[in-house]
């Protein structure tokens, strides 16, 4: 069964910095795409940040020049540096994957549990 499992949330003050961790576990092939989404209270799920296995990126406007996504030297793991932090990146974080790219940058296949991140002012 594929599970991704995030770490690394929690509370930091606004302008702080916070890194996101998430391995994917009982995959016996290499996740083609990666990435994190984003909901605040009250607002939808939306795309933060993914990358491929290539080392493809894509941003979501909000978080261009402070964020920063990764994949790890195993490569079924994705990290999501997250510096220069506002209130408005409150939100529970998703790590999301695509075996394939059919959606790209839309991650449908797989979902892990979230992490709350919390930015206070």
């Amino acid at each position: 069964q594929v599970q991704l499992v995030e770490s690394g949330g929690g509370l930091v003050q606004a302008g702080g910095s916070l890194r996101l961790s998430c391995a994917a576990s009982g995959i016996g092939f290499i996740i083609n795409a990666m990435g994190w989404y984003r909901q605040a209270p009250g607002k939808q799920r939306e795309l933060v940040a993914a990358i491929t296995s290539g080392g493809i990126t894509t941003y979501a406007d909000s978080v261009k020049g402070r964020f920063t996504v990764s994949r790890g030297n195993a490569k079924n793991t994705v990290y999501l540096q997250m510096n220069s932090l506002k209130p408005e990146d409150t939100a529970v974080y998703y790590c999301a994957a695509d075996r394939l790219l059919n959606s790209w940058p839309d991650l449908t296949d797989y979902w892990g549990q979230g992490t709350q991140v919390t930015v206070s002012s």
